[in-house]
């Protein structure tokens, strides 16, 4: 993984060539910007990206699962809605 700067961005003919991620940083604060993947890498970070959503709502759902356990609807019982 290569790291760049923003100032790099302003030189694009030559930032945009390339088959590595790169980390790109605000060269003045020192601070993390993002990253930039390049279209070599499309579709493994597509997969990785659908993954990670995957992951997020499958936590999400057994956090439901977990909240509607705790609080059963009996015979008579209205729902309250939370979840």
């Amino acid at each position: 993984m290569k790291e760049a700067t923003l100032a790099d961005l302003r030189r694009s003919s030559k930032f945009f060539k390339t088959d590595q991620i790169i980390h790109i940083v605000n060269g003045r604060k020192k601070e993390e910007i993002g990253y930039f993947v390049p279209s070599a890498l499309r579709e493994d970070f597509i997969r990785f990206l659908e993954e990670v959503e995957k992951k997020r709502k499958e936590k999400l759902l057994k956090r439901v699962a977990k909240a509607s356990k705790k609080d059963p609807i009996d015979d008579g019982a209205v729902d309250d809605g939370i979840a």
